[in-house]
């Protein structure tokens, strides 16, 4: 299975908690220092260890390079989660056109180029899962992203576009939609805990989400257990989108 921005964050557990669950794992990041603080940590763990390859996912032909790697190196691909994003903060009046297409290029395209380049292989192996990341940011309309949450709402409909396109090879395709994560990256660049409290107020579920929360239930949507389900979206805020 690969994982993109594998290095930290939510992306830092799903390979953690895959590797826990004996798969064999790659991930893709452009932070080197980073990865191999997560392999450290995995080998400190005692679990198995994961393939990492750095890769910035802008540049579409890299990616397709590292990904016919992984799966030299793996022997297929029979998962990915397209994880890799980033939620700079940008107002509509400052936004410029190199900055848009940065924004789809770091958060849109790298997820359907890299969900193309691994379905040849999960069609030849008779299946297989892509789990596609959106957010809960789109459908609650938050200022202050546009770039990103247009990135976000695109992926829904990639997301059933593909599940539909796919789904005759075996191929089931699903978009998981977390809320407020309290990431490292969140906390210290968007979240003091007075507004992680504001927030939480919001919420129907009276405490902030973690890493864990998200990656339990891409782990469901990368198993058998989730046979039946494809081009949805699975939504885990701890109910703020109640409101």
């Amino acid at each position: 299975m690969l994982v993109t921005g594998g290095a930290s964050g939510i992306g830092a557990d799903l390979v953690t908690q895959f590797c826990a669950q004996g798969a064999n794992v790659a991930f893709l990041d452009i932070d080197n220092t980073a990865a191999e603080s997560l392999l450290a940590q995995l080998r400190d763990k005692g679990l198995p260890g994961a393939c990492y390859a750095h890769c910035d996912l802008r540049d579409i032909q890299v990616l397709r390079r590292k990904i016919a790697t992984v799966e030299r190196q793996l022997g297929g691909i029979d998962v990915l989660v397209n994880n890799a994003a980033r939620d700079d903060r940008h107002s509509l009046d400052s936004l410029e056109p190199d900055y848009w297409d940065e924004s789809l290029q770091v958060n849109l395209r790298h997820q359907i180029f890299a969900s193309q380049a691994v379905a040849k292989g999960m069609r030849t192996a008779g299946g297989g899962s892509i789990i596609m990341f959106g957010s809960v940011t789109w459908m609650r309309g938050r200022p202050g992203f546009i770039g990103y949450t247009s990135s976000k709402a695109a992926i829904n409909g990639a997301t059933r576009t593909m599940a539909r396109e796919l789904g005759g090879d075996n191929i089931r395709v699903n978009c998981v939609l977390p809320g407020l994560v309290l990431t490292q990256r969140a906390q210290d660049l968007w979240f003091s805990p007075e507004q992680v409290e504001e927030f939480v107020q919001t919420q129907a579920l009276g405490y902030p989400l973690a890493p864990p929360d998200i990656s339990r239930m891409v782990l469901f949507l990368a198993a058998d257990d989730s046979r039946g389900c494809t081009g949805q979206n699975f939504i885990v805020d701890a109910g703020v989108t109640l409101n």
